[in-house]
């Protein structure tokens, strides 16, 4: 079992296991009361007026209590962005990243500028860390680019992945819990998919070409291609939140 698990970790693309690993180590060190999360979560004026820039990286690696949420968004990270790295950014590690890159801009200026819009900044302070959406947002793009795999939640009803992202959004809400992370999630992801895939299409430019630095620091390597079978199954509802 163990030997299986590592050969499945050895197998990750190197932005996947990258990410999963810090996320996982982040969390699991909160838990053990290693790692306070005091010093991890989005606080602008802290970044702003004692230049603690860590928390724009931090706030994405960790994704609060060990608990079923956790396993759930865990399984989300370890499978689309590992489906999305391989295939649809295969040999496109530098592209990859700067897509993370991007949504993580995105969705630190959202939560920016909404903390200051009247009756919204109420409901924006409370979105400290921005993990979860990030997780969600590949989940949206994946779906934009696979959008008609036929996929199954526990056989009650079958649905196109395009629909992936409303019908998590939908349990969401179903739940009880807050529908703010997933929504900013799908705007961060749209935003890219529109600008990466569909405005290069209408004018012919992309304006979302990966920067020379950034390719500099990957090196493309072949990667296996991991084919999404024609059915997939949604995690149940109890496991969408656990908060």
């Amino acid at each position: 079992m163990a030997q299986a698990v590592g050969e499945w970790y050895k197998q990750m693309p190197i932005i996947t296991r990258s990410y999963l690993t810090a996320a996982v180590v982040t969390t699991i060190g909160c838990s053990l009361e290693i790692i306070s999360p005091y010093h991890l979560y989005l606080n602008p004026k802290l970044v702003v007026k004692q230049y603690q820039f860590w928390r724009l990286i931090t706030n994405f690696l960790y994704f609060r209590k060990m608990d079923l949420d956790f396993m759930f968004h865990m399984f989300f990270l370890a499978r689309y962005c590992k489906l999305l790295e391989e295939n649809s950014f295969r040999g496109r590690t530098a592209d990859f990243f700067y897509m993370l890159l991007f949504g993580a801009s995105v969705l630190t200026g959202i939560v920016l500028v909404g903390g200051m819009i009247p009756y919204l900044s109420a409901s924006f302070a409370k979105i400290i860390f921005l993990s979860n959406s990030l997780t969600f947002m590949m989940v949206y793009v994946w779906s934009k680019q696979n959008p008609f795999i036929h996929m199954s939640f526990l056989g009650l009803f079958t649905f196109t992945a395009a629909y992936l992202p409303w019908v998590l959004l939908g349990f969401s809400v179903l739940v009880g819990a807050s529908a703010w992370v997933d929504l900013l999630g799908m705007i961060a992801g749209h935003a890219y998919y529109f600008l990466e895939d569909v405005y290069p299409q209408m004018t012919g430019r992309r304006p979302l070409k990966t920067p020379s630095f950034i390719k500099a620091m990957f090196a493309d390597e072949a990667v296996v291609v991991a084919r999404p079978a024609n059915v997939r199954f949604a995690p149940p509802a109890d496991e969408l939140h656990g908060d």
